[in-house]
């Protein structure tokens, strides 16, 4: 099957393009992704409950918080909630669900980077927008294939965009590039007008852009977690005010107040910053690049994970006694060290602070092995009681976190980034003498890993996780797999399953 791609050019409509692509990509009139684009999605929207499902069993603040919310808001013209029959609006259902879905910030990821285009700017983004495809296909009355092409969709349009404008360049949350592709998204299934879609886009960019403040700080807030989910939420608000008939900023990337040419702004009035080059058939779509977590951890510490289970693994003598372990070494690249390497970050006192600290990522996970003396993917996976308040202070990760040296390894290692995660872990041993894991770029989950282990490793994560919240983690597992072979009822249905959640 040929790769096919519709461009949209910089001195085009880009939001009426959007929206109309979209419409045709819906309505078949642009071929089909390849079979293994569809199976790729189905993995990413599985391993997205899992890390819902166990959110919400784990009695998270910000879910729990938004879930309580949504059932102010119920209606039977509306879409479920995870794990409950009761429909509530539509932005409600999305905005708690997204954010169960991205509460541990454990699913896939995208790095913006593809050089076969030049399109390398390297904004991240997250598979975190799944519930507004689910809820837009319940209420059209799709079957599961149409269900796993609207979330090709919205992970193209949000992919690219993040391949071809750098958000965080300009302390941007990341969000928007998905709040657009969800609008979109979400008014072509349902049936929109291009013109409508070009309205809510414009809404979306023109009222609610989110500034990395959400980001910054001591300490990391609900509003990290959730940043998705509310940008999801306005999407789909502004996708529904366009549909009444609410005109909203037209041609917004080619406005020059707005976000992308006020901030790049082109050399011509009349253009974008950009041209937009969206996978209409064939299997190099966007989500073909995107990159698995195995377990809870900040994706930019994935390298080091690595190096540390690579090492553990090659020289087992290491696991005998903690106290003989006399220091690590870290190298990797910018933007992750900054990220992960803020100073504050040192001391991590929520787990939002944890999960983006380096030093508590790699020491939790070395603490994990020293205590079960192993050092397997499957035995050292990061879960949810790995950051609650008891094991933020556990007194041999907090001694293990002070002997981590976490340095940026200049030009060498930021040239790349973002074709892998570049990193090198150390460990001086009293026994053992200083070894080293060399340079590691592809790990466990990335894209380019060969290892083979990805299909068993999302797998055994998907049963980890989910399993803190339901009984028969297989009956679940059954019914969020094979999903190109459901029927609408299927799909309306797809949310009916219990969990166990926690009190916040």
């Amino acid at each position: 099957m040929a790769n096919e791609f519709v461009v949209l050019a910089k001195q085009d409509n880009q939001a009426r393009g959007i929206g109309q692509f979209a419409l045709d990509f819906m309505g078949g009139k642009l071929g089909d992704p390849a079979e293994s684009v569809f199976r790729k999605v189905e993995q990413f929207h599985l391993d997205s409950i899992a890390c819902g499902v166990s959110a919400l069993a784990c009695g998270a603040n910000a879910p729990a918080v938004l879930r309580a919310e949504a059932l102010e808001y119920a209606t039977p013209a509306g879409v479920p909630l995870f794990g409950s029959r009761q429909k509530v609006m539509p932005e409600k259902a999305v905005v708690a669900n997204s954010s169960a879905v991205r509460e541990w910030d454990s699913n896939g990821t995208n790095f913006g980077y593809n050089p076969a285009r030049n399109a390398t700017k390297g904004e991240f983004g997250h598979n975190d927008f799944y519930p507004v495809a689910v809820a837009a296909a319940q209420l059209r009355g799709l079957d599961g294939r149409q269900t796993l092409r609207a979330m090709i969709l919205l992970d193209e349009i949000r992919g690219r965009l993040a391949e071809v404008f750098a958000l965080k360049n300009y302390k941007i949350d990341h969000v928007v590039h998905g709040a657009i592709a969800s609008a979109a998204t979400y008014g072509a299934v349902l049936g929109a007008t291009a013109e409508q879609i070009e309205s809510a886009i414009g809404m979306v960019v023109a009222h609610y852009i989110p500034f990395r403040a959400i980001r910054a700080g001591k300490q990391l807030s609900d509003s990290k977690g959730a940043s998705a989910a509310i940008s999801s939420e306005v999407a789909v608000l502004s996708m529904r005010r366009a549909m009444r008939g609410f005109v909203g900023p037209a041609d917004i990337f080619r406005n020059p107040e707005a976000i992308f040419c006020l901030f790049e702004k082109p050399k011509d009035k009349h253009t974008s910053p950009f041209d937009l080059a969206l996978a209409a058939s064939g299997d190099d779509f966007a989500i073909m690049g995107m990159h698995f977590k195995i377990g809870l951890y900040e994706h930019q510490s994935a390298g080091a994970i690595q190096g540390l289970i690579d090492l553990l693994s090659k020289h087992p003598e290491l696991l005998k006694d903690p106290a003989k372990i006399k220091s690590l070494r870290i190298t990797i690249y910018e933007p992750a060290f900054g990220i992960i390497g803020d100073p504050a970050k040192r001391d991590p006192r929520t787990r939002q602070s944890a999960d983006h600290s380096m030093v508590y990522i790699i020491a939790t996970l070395l603490r994990k092995a020293l205590q079960a003396k192993s050092s397997g993917w499957r035995e050292l996976m990061l879960v949810p009681k790995d950051y609650d308040d008891q094991a933020l202070v556990d007194p041999l990760t907090r001694e293990l976190m002070a002997k981590i040296d976490f340095r940026h390894g200049g030009q060498e290692y930021d040239d790349k980034y973002p074709d892998g995660i570049p990193t090198t872990l150390e460990i001086e041993h009293a026994d053992v003498g200083r070894v080293s894991s060399g340079l590691v770029m592809y790990p466990e989950g990335h894209a380019r890993n060969a290892s083979g282990n990805l299909d068993a490793l999302v797998e055994h994560k998907f049963r980890v996780l989910a399993g803190l919240g339901v009984k028969d983690v297989d009956a679940l597992f059954h019914r969020f797999t094979g999903l190109a072979g459901k029927s609408p009822a299927q799909i309306a249905e797809l949310y009916d399953f219990e969990i166990a959640m926690a009190s916040p």
